[in-house]
């Protein structure tokens, strides 16, 4: 019986019905996409995570020589607690030209389209290969592509070129600024608020390096930008405060703070030396805290490490883009992808991919027809280009 050969929409559809929120398991989502590309000939292979609860899953068609092109994408999504839809998330909804459901924006209508390429390009007998991954765990500080990467080189040949797919309204995006997280913990000291000169407060101390942080923000805005930096907006490296939490009562000093901290690194800087820096201001806060109570301390932990994307001359993956869709405008986006992830091993990297990023993590996540659409003949016109064995 021959295989289903199943359209980019009923593809998207199945996928979108898997509801992969990053806190939650891929695997029925990774078990249905294997079996479908085996049900074609294709063999896929998986990297699970440490918990064996995620994996990421990659394919290879074609001939099996360096050379040819990765379309990549993530199988998580954002979670859908606490927000008003008019849909049904896990279902695709076709409304007023548009595809609503989790995911169908970021990112599974670039990953079912890549699918539906994947399958097209094997039954064509491409002369250039094309390879397929998806990862887990991107929208969690993309934890899942660097072991899927190291695995591809493992054992496919190294393609030229990498397109990601995340949203971008199918334009060439060239450069994105890396990411760092640091969750902060400061250990203060309890004592009654009237005698606070012989405790020591851990928001108090922990406001210290908030401070810093707008402090460093307002030079950084002020200063003179590199090149590379102008392109962005903002176009400085930021440090951004997203959660706080400590204290016990309004006349104790607080024992604990919690905050942490999210850094948007432009792509010629480099993220280590980032939390260098603010190490050095930890250093400083937690000396003057044990001077008053040599039990107290500040503990960072690196929550997320993503590379920046750097602009590449005459890059191979950018050049792809750019001769199939006629876009010689430059792109950058200040938001970090698994794009960098994949530059920093070697490989020539863009992004573009249908639909546009401000739908995504929103509810009625949508992508439009349109889009989705352009995505399809993006790929098709790339199928043609890598000819036939």
């Amino acid at each position: 019986m021959p295989a289903e050969h199943l359209t980019p929409l009923a593809l998207m559809t199945k996928l979108i019905s898997f509801p992969t929120v990053s806190r939650d398991t891929n695997l029925p989502l990774v078990d249905w996409v294997e079996s479908y590309l085996d049900s074609h000939g294709i063999a896929a292979h998986r990297v699970y995570d440490d918990t064996g609860k995620k994996a990421a899953i990659f394919a290879h068609v074609g001939p099996q020589e360096e050379g040819g092109i990765v379309l990549s994408g993530h199988t998580d999504v954002v979670p859908v607690d606490g927000q008003e839809w008019d849909t049904d998330p896990w279902t695709v909804t076709e409304k007023d030209g548009k595809y609503f459901g989790r995911g169908t924006c970021d990112m599974k209508g670039f990953d079912a389209l890549s699918i539906w390429a994947l399958v097209e390009a094997h039954h064509r007998g491409v002369a250039r290969p094309l390879q397929l991954a998806l990862s887990y765990d991107e929208e969690v500080g993309c934890l899942g592509a660097p072991p899927m990467i190291d695995r591809m080189l493992d054992i496919l040949p190294k393609a030229g070129a990498v397109i990601v797919g995340e949203p971008s309204m199918m334009t060439a995006v060239t450069a994105h600024k890396g990411g760092l997280g640091l969750d902060t913990h400061v250990k203060g000291f309890e004592v009654h608020s009237s005698l606070m000169h012989q405790g020591v407060s851990a928001i108090m101390a922990g406001a210290r390096l908030i401070e810093w942080a707008n402090q460093t923000n307002a030079q950084s805005a002020a200063a003179e930008p590199s090149p590379i930096a102008a392109m962005f907006e903002p176009s400085y490296t930021t440090l951004h405060i997203g959660t706080i939490e400590g204290g016990t009562a309004n006349n104790i000093t607080a024992k604990d703070c919690r905050f942490s901290v999210d850094m948007r690194v432009l792509p010629d800087e480099d993220p280590d030396r980032w939390r260098e820096i603010f190490m050095e201001q930890v250093a400083r806060v937690e000396a003057d805290m044990k001077a008053i109570r040599p039990e107290t301390s500040i503990q960072v932990e690196t929550s997320f490490w993503v590379p920046g994307l750097r602009p590449e001359e005459d890059g191979e993956a950018e050049t792809v883009v750019r001769q199939i869709t006629g876009d010689n405008a430059e792109h950058v986006v200040s938001y970090g992808t698994e794009a960098g992830q994949f530059q920093s091993r070697g490989y020539s990297a863009v992004i573009c991919g249908p639909g546009s990023i401000a739908q995504a993590h929103q509810p009625n996540e949508f992508i439009e027809i349109a889009q989705f659409e352009a995505g399809a003949a993006f790929l098709e016109k790339m199928i043609g280009t890598m000819g036939t064995a």
